[in-house]
């Protein structure tokens, strides 16, 4: 293979990736050296020039002429006066020498090993671009196409034919895509395996959701609006904190949009994830308050030791409180990063009830913790439910939850 089809070849593949011609130009040049430095241990006296248009190469040893019994004449950019007549008959001591060397004069293995590097070399410099464009990527939504389906992970490939990795675990539950579906997920980190860049998208992170607002609205993107924090259960519920430094504008109204035209697109990319904004507001009581929405609260006291809230609230704003699934409850304590316990207000005809730890000796303590923990203090409270509902609420064991109702039961049945 001459000079000419080995470049031609490899700029040909090289401007099918895209490669600029000067980083062509630099890794030609990196790799004649290498093989220049191979043959003569040093590549300092020689000059390499490359055209890719042209696929020309033209590389140059330069030596100095040095007579034939100088100490200097094994220096690797000297040469004797005797070889350098070889070369050229009217040569004197002291000039220099520009002795052309042809590409085959490295040897036909040392050619093919160039050609597999130079391939190499371009396939490197693909992943090294491709990691710093994803990586720059980081917490933007894109979109990309389905073309696998795996049992703990979606393939799927951007515009330029990219492979990107959507886990299960970054999968809202409720997804269900199909092969050639178009996906929209931030890109959520950017990792080396083996040398390979493996882009990790996310369609579960709070960053997801904060990215589709800026989308949907204006106010957020321009910075009118803050999103001050955002919690999240994935495809269940999210509870969203905003603020606006222009009393001008009402952050929560802007978000929903008029008839709820804004966070209706963003509810339903989210597989129709109830959404909460909120207002932001340093008072802590009324944060607390606005993060239990829509339960009404009727007192709180706070702890700062061990950063928990008592909420107070009527009998029938308990389970609005907590919601469904508790969630309501876990995603507030989150937002405000306080443990929040729930406790019902007692009317006169509940002062009768019987309160939860008057039956420690017969009811594990961490059992009546759990049942507090879901807003549930009294005797009353409990048993104002169904099995089921005490079971699906709490996680119990139904064997357990049978054995609280029977004691529980008994002291009214007394």
């Amino acid at each position: 293979m001459d000079a000419r089809v080995l470049i031609e070849s490899f700029a040909e593949f090289a401007r099918s990736k895209n490669v600029d011609r000067p980083t062509m130009i630099r890794i030609l040049e990196d790799v004649f050296r290498a093989m220049i430095r191979k043959k003569f241990e040093t590549d300092e006296n020689f000059d390499v020039t490359i055209n890719a248009d042209q696929g020309d190469l033209e590389i140059f040893r330069i030596r100095e002429i040095v007579d034939d019994d100088s100490e200097d004449i094994w220096d690797f950019d000297k040469i004797s006066f005797t070889e350098a007549r070889k070369i050229e008959p009217d040569f004197e001591i002291g000039e220099e020498v520009y002795e052309k060397i042809e590409l085959e004069a490295f040897g036909r293995r040392a050619v093919q090993m160039a050609r597999q590097t130079l391939i190499q070399r371009i396939k490197d410099l693909e992943k090294d671009i491709l990691y710093n464009k994803y990586e720059e990527l980081v917490g933007e939504i894109v979109s990309a196409e389905v073309y696998q389906i795996l049992g703990r992970e979606i393939l799927l490939m951007d515009g330029e034919g990219n492979e990107l990795i959507l886990p299960k675990a970054e999968q809202i539950s409720k997804d269900r895509f199909r092969k050639g579906d178009t996906v929209k997920a931030i890109v959520h980190r950017v990792d080396m395996s083996n040398g390979n860049p493996k882009i990790i998208l996310s369609r579960t992170s709070p960053v997801f959701l904060e990215r589709l607002f800026e989308n949907e609205v204006p106010e957020v993107y321009d910075g009118l609006i803050t999103i001050i924090k955002i919690v999240r259960e994935p495809g269940e519920r999210a509870k969203v904190a905003v603020e606006s430094y222009d009393d001008r504008i009402d952050p929560v109204g802007a978000c929903v949009g008029m008839k709820g035209s804004r966070i209706h697109a963003v509810v339903r990319e989210l597989q129709n994830e109830n959404i909460d904004v909120i207002n932001y507001t340093e008072n802590l009581d009324l944060y607390v308050t606005r993060a239990l929405s829509p339960a009404k609260v009727s007192s709180i006291t706070v702890n700062e030791e061990t950063k928990r809230l008592s909420v107070f609230l009527k009998p029938d704003q308990v389970s609005l409180a907590i919601g469904k699934g508790g969630y309501n409850i876990k995603l507030a304590s989150r937002l405000v990063g306080y443990e929040i316990d729930v406790f019902r207000e007692l009317n006169e005809y509940e002062e009768e009830d019987v309160d939860l730890m008057e039956f420690v000796d017969e009811i594990d303590s961490w059992i009546i913790d759990e049942l507090k923990k879901t807003g549930l203090d009294t005797a009353k409270s409990v048993l104002s439910l169904t099995k089921e509902d005490l079971t699906r609420r709490t996680e119990l064991e139904e064997e357990t939850v049978d054995e609280i109702f029977r004691i529980l039961g008994q002291e009214f049945d007394q």
